[in-house]
């Protein structure tokens, strides 16, 4: 196919090198040279009788190096020596005829799983430069076909989730630039993400040194049609064609060293063509340009896959979005029904972006009393996020500036102090009647929305769940229910800042709020011990157990062929007992469309194991004793210290009600989301049924088809019977390339990426830093672990994770120490690790990545920062 044949339709003939390229050949202005593409059918008719040998690369596990390698090799090896055929050869001759047989020529592989939006795959199958005459051209055709299946290419598809026989291979044949330079344009930053800042690479000579990394180049960076930045590089070396055909690298001349390879005017003159490939294709683009005889040639355009996606908010203004799922403790990527749903629930508008929720800060910080306060409110909530929010501020050229009664009335940040810290504002009085009246009254309400959802179906029942969550905003938001959470946070604070003022003790309230009664999420982890309890005493049902976590089983079959085995009636029960009180919950809980500890039991598993192995009975309520005692030591303490002062007994007095109210009202603020949650599941439950009816009817394929649809989109499908198969399959492509994304905590509608840091002295070098959250100090093994189905801890290992929500506690009382990426004071993973005891540290970016599982660790709870020991 010639490239003025080849459009995006045609990406399973061509790859996606293939389309791009003919999508290039037809945009004014730009030039490409000249080519035709071999589709997949020849590829397709070479390896037709390979199929055992790609069944037998598809069954090896992604994990087995060794035998990726060798059954690649094997392949490779096979293609490149197969015999073109006949039909197959004349026809690239005609087509190479038509640019000039002895014309040189790039052959450059294109694989339909390439350029794709979700994953570049740049680099991974291999290119051929000033190839010459037939006979070279098909040899380097099967060249490129055997490229598809080398060692790296074939990883790369694994850990993007893609099939090996589903992957075809074109080969593009085009007319061969010998350039003075060439390099490439990235139309938004590829540091900060900023789509409005363009970045050109040059080098001299061809590009393939500068794109492959092998020599660095000379760097402009554009913005407004103007170079704001220049960083020339000493170019040693360059890659020129041979005589003799392909390329050889050459000693630059001394004179060209250090001399720009562009001038500013070529810069932004390249960039204006990025621009215009960027309108055509609909989003940031990777470039790469050859500059002959004065003109650039375009011989490459992909998407800059890395980059996250922008509201797509038109109005003109600037923005300035904070995640949600970093206060939420859940930065994955959310389904449609999901994000929807969670929009209908709260009161502040959000934005989509990637899968992922944003508020729009801008126009509270557009005013000196909004700026105040959300900084203020940030600074204690997430350092990290605060000072990403400041640094916009202090440049002074992104937001308005707005009078005081402009700034929005509700603050877009976690919830504001209602008295401020240091306050004695006393909203609600320390009556546990309080708790126990906003408990009750939140069951009462779950109970009754279980009872008038039951024999629901059809319009009915969607009407119904969109009319429930007006009384789901009416229990979360209850009035009397945020005065609670606040007067517990505001006693924290104010007992922080006034023993740290009058005895120089900091972070009292870490102690103080040890084992603190009703708080639902951290007795979520002391029941699992008592879980534990039930199941030791019988060996069969341990050895079960263990069958059941190595198999990853799904639903809760297993549970009832525990009733067989000696004891296995109690375990189960037990289970059981817990999942009824507990099993709405999951990780990333906040989506609808998770999957529940109800729905797969067999996640809890590793967890109650672990318990059985490294607990003694009755460990649950020891532990709760142990932290309460603490905490009842050191309030004693304080207040005899405190009455030794100058005015000591006023303070005691007024310490000892801070520390009452903290320990009635603290263990509530967990209340609400177990509230929301538990609502959330009985919604679904009567989702999935009403999806279950769908699917028998044929309006739906698969079940969860229901997850890709927001909820006024369910409401129309129900009601018509009618549903857009091509959309709910557009929308799980887009979530599996929204997955692989990682969200900013803060960025601008410009694209630009805020990612802030600790500003904090006394950080050893090569320490990891974070934000400090719960004090003590613990040296162990790291386990880092992105499932807690996967939990295999010992007494004393360090959990290492990007984010715990609620669904993480069980883990906590069995770990030593608690290091996540994601996290700020008063997130749920926070007080929990304060309520037992957990030294912690939040907030340190790319943990994950940069602690090794099984590495020596030291955690530095009161200093913020994480030591690697080996």
């Amino acid at each position: 196919m010639g490239f003025e044949q080849i459009g995006s339709a045609n990406l399973a003939d061509v790859g996606g090198k293939g389309v791009h390229l003919g999508e290039l050949s037809r945009i004014d202005g730009v030039r490409v040279p000249d080519g035709f593409c071999v589709t997949t059918a020849a590829f397709q008719q070479v390896v037709a009788g390979m199929g055992a040998r790609l069944d037998e690369l598809a069954g090896v596990d992604a994990d087995d190096r060794a035998a990726i390698a060798t059954l690649s090799a094997e392949l490779r090896r096979e293609i490149e020596g197969v015999e073109i055929p006949g039909d197959v050869a004349a026809r690239i001759g005609a087509s190479l005829a038509r640019l000039g047989e002895r014309t040189p020529c790039a052959v450059r592989s294109s694989a339909t799983a390439e350029d794709l939006p979700g994953a570049s795959f740049a680099g991974q199958q291999d290119s051929y430069l000033n190839v010459v005459g037939l006979e070279a051209v098909l040899r380097h055709v099967r060249r490129c076909w055997a490229s598809l299946f080398t060692e790296r290419a074939v990883t790369y598809r694994r850990r993007n989730g893609i099939d090996d026989r589903t992957v075809g291979m074109a080969v593009v044949v085009q007319r061969m630039v010998f350039p003075e330079a060439a390099g490439m344009v990235f139309t938004a930053d590829p540091v900060t993400s900023n789509r409005k800042v363009a970045t050109v690479e040059a080098g001299w000579g061809l590009g393939e040194a500068l794109v492959s990394g092998v020599v660095a180049g000379d760097v402009y960076t554009v913005r407004g049609g103007q170079v704001v930045d220049v960083a020339v590089a000493v170019k040693e070396r360059r890659v020129e064609a041979s005589p003799q055909g392909g390329t050889r690298d050459v000693a630059v001349e001394e004179g060209l060293r250090r001399q720009p390879v562009l001038s500013r005017e070529q810069a932004v003159r390249l960039v204006r063509l990025g621009r215009r490939i960027e309108a055509y294709f609909g989003r940031p683009q990777d470039i790469e340009w050859c500059l002959a005889g004065g003109e650039f040639h375009i011989v490459q355009s992909r998407p800059i896959t890395t980059l996250f996606p922008v509201p797509a908010v038109d109005d003109g203004d600037n923005h300035l979005y904070v995640s949600v799922g970093h206060q939420q403790m859940m930065t994955d990527a959310m389904k449609p029904l999901g994000l929807s749903l969670w929009q209908l629930t709260t009161p502040r508008p959000m934005d989509e972006a990637g899968g992922r929720l944003f508020v729009d800060v801008a126009p509270v910080l557009a005013t000196a009393a909004g700026r105040a306060s959300l900084l203020d409110t940030w600074g204690r909530s997430d350092p990290l996020v605060r000072d990403a929010l400041q640094a916009v501020v202090d440049r002074g050229d992104f937001l308005p500036s707005l009078p005081d009664d402009a700034a929005p009335a509700a603050p877009a940040a976690p919830a504001a102090p209602v008295g401020g810290p240091g306050s004695a504002a006393d909203p609600v009085e320390t009556d546990p009647g309080v708790v126990t009246e906003l408990i009750r009254r939140g069951e009462a309400s779950v109970a009754a929305l279980k009872r008038e959802i039951e024999d629901l179906s059809g319009p009915a029942l969607v009407e119904f769940i969109v009319a429930d969550i007006v009384e789901l905003k009416r229990v979360l938001f209850d009035p009397r229910s945020h005065q609670v959470v606040m007067a517990g946070m505001e006693a924290a604070w104010w007992l922080n800042d006034h023993l740290e003022a009058w005895l120089g003790v900091r972070n009292a309230a870490d102690v103080l709020t040890q084992s603190v009664p009703r708080n639902v999420t951290s007795e979520m982890g002391l029941a699992l011990l008592e879980v534990a309890d039930v199941v030791r005493p019988h060996a069969q049902v341990v050895a079960f157990l263990q069958r059941v976590a190595q198999q990853e089983r799904q639903g809760d079959g297993w549970l009832d062929e525990l009733a067989g085995l000696p004891g296995g009636r109690e375990a189960g029960e037990a289970i059981r007992g817990y999942l009824r009180t507990y099993g709405m919950r999951c990780a990333g809980e906040i989506d609808i469309t998770r999957t529940r500890w109800s729905e797969r039991p067999a996640t809890l598993v590793p967890a109650i194991l672990g318990n059985v192995r490294n607990f003694e009975p009755g460990a649950g309520g020891r532990h709760f004793e142990q932290g309460r005692q603490e905490a009842e030591r050191m309030a004693q303490d304080l207040l005899g210290r405190l009455r030794a002062l100058p005015d000591g007994e006023r303070k005691a007095e007024e310490a000892g009600r801070m520390i009452d109210r903290v320990r009635t009202f603290a263990g509530y603020r967990e209340y609400p989301k177990y509230g929301m949650i538990s609502r959330y599941f009985v919604y679904k439950q009567a989702l999935l049924r009403e999806a279950d009816r769908l699917v028998r009817s044929g309006v739906l394929r698969e079940r969860d088809d229901i997850f890709f649809l927001r909820m006024e989109e369910v409401r129309d499908v129900v009601r018509t019977g009618k549903a857009d198969a091509a959309l709910v399959e557009e929308r799980r492509e887009a979530f599996r390339s929204y997955e692989a994304l990682t969200p900013p905590r803060v960025f601008t509608s410009d694209g630009e990426v805020l990612t802030g840091s600790h500003r904090r002295d006394g950080v050893p070098p090569g320490a990891l830093a974070g934000l400090p959250v719960s004090p003590g100090t613990v040296e162990g093994r790291a386990r880092v672990l992105m499932d807690m189905a996967r939990a295999d801890l010992e007494p004393g290992d360090i959990l290492v994770t990007a984010y715990t929500d609620p669904s993480w506690t069980p883990l906590f009382v069995a770990v030593a120490g608690l290091v996540t990426e994601v996290g700020g004071l008063m997130t749920h993973g926070a007080v929990i690790a304060r309520e037992y005891g957990l030294p912690a540290v939040v907030g340190v970016e790319q943990a994950t990545r940069l602690i090794r599982d099984g590495q020596r660790i030291r955690v530095h709870g009161a200093g913020g920062y994480v030591e690697l020991l080996d």
